[in-house]
């Protein structure tokens, strides 16, 4: 079994892994064999939801690997349904039952879905569940600058926003913000999509440069920034080249350029209307 991966701090002391596996829209059959090869690849940190239908498929990689309970950080996300205090609890023992597990590393809420007006008791609700040791750390997906602002308003801030962000969406404004109120920035689809990202002649002159493929070099951006990403794969092979990024540093030029790359293209979810 490989060495685990580097830690980050949250804005509450608890240490999260730096890099970790996606697991969207593995079935719970391939989840559980992708979890076990990347946890012999050195993956600590798991990242699953409820929408993903796959919580089972974490629980049971989890427990082939033999890994301690405390070697292992657990994501996972609640749908819309439950954005109310007391929901948040039921969507957490649901949760809990289906990955057979006591304790969430990290919960969140999955999509703000504003039409609701839920997702401030939905914190109050994780915050509650924090507070009583069932979940470790607590945090938001997909949340807007103004989203946030509002949970600011009420003295609510999250340990994480996780969101869609690779260098061609890089939410600098989003990441700014999250800075300045110690929010750890997690990314969904670090890699791009369909591989049209790995293909962009910047990155892919930086990875000759590097010796290294072009998906090693996405990623190790996102690590320089200080940025979890959670890249999707089920191949051992692949698992192990995207977690093989901490022995090799981007030039501040290099780390420039890809940013650049980020020219203004739409997210592939509005989350004003967007939301499960």
């Amino acid at each position: 079994m490989m060495s685990p991966a580097p830690t980050l701090t949250l804005n509450n002391g608890v240490q999260i892994p730096a890099i970790g596996l996606g697991t969207w829209p593995m079935n719970n059959s391939d989840t559980a064999d992708a979890v076990t090869s990347a946890a012999d690849a050195g993956y600590r940190l798991f990242d699953t939801a409820e929408n993903y239908e796959n919580e089972v498929g974490v629980g049971e990689g989890l427990r082939r690997t033999g890994l301690p309970r405390e070697e292992i950080f657990v994501t996972s996300k609640f749908n819309k349904k439950w954005h109310s205090y007391d929901g948040v609890h039921r969507a957490f023992e649901a949760s809990t039952g289906r990955l057979g597990l006591e304790v969430i590393d990290l919960y969140l809420i999955h999509w703000p879905n504003p039409e609701q007006n839920g997702y401030l008791d939905a914190f109050r609700g994780l915050r509650a569940l924090q507070e009583s040791g069932q979940v470790r750390a607590i945090g938001v997906s997909n949340f807007l600058p103004e989203h946030l602002q509002e949970l600011f308003d009420e003295g609510l801030t999250p340990q994480v926003n996780q969101t869609q962000l690779d260098p061609t969406h890089n939410r600098a404004d989003l990441r700014s913000l999250h800075r300045s109120r110690g929010i750890l920035t997690e990314a969904w689809s670090p890699l791009g999509r369909d591989g049209g990202l790995l293909a962009e002649p910047v990155i892919t002159a930086i990875a000759l440069a590097h010796a290294r493929r072009a998906s090693q070099v996405v990623l190790r951006w996102h690590t320089q920034n200080g940025i979890v990403p959670t890249p999707k794969s089920g191949n051992p092979r692949r698992q192990l080249e995207n977690i093989s990024i901490f022995d090799f540093d981007l030039s501040s030029a290099e780390l420039v350029a890809l940013s650049a790359l980020d020219v203004g293209a739409s997210l592939r979810y509005d989350a004003v209307a967007f939301g499960h």
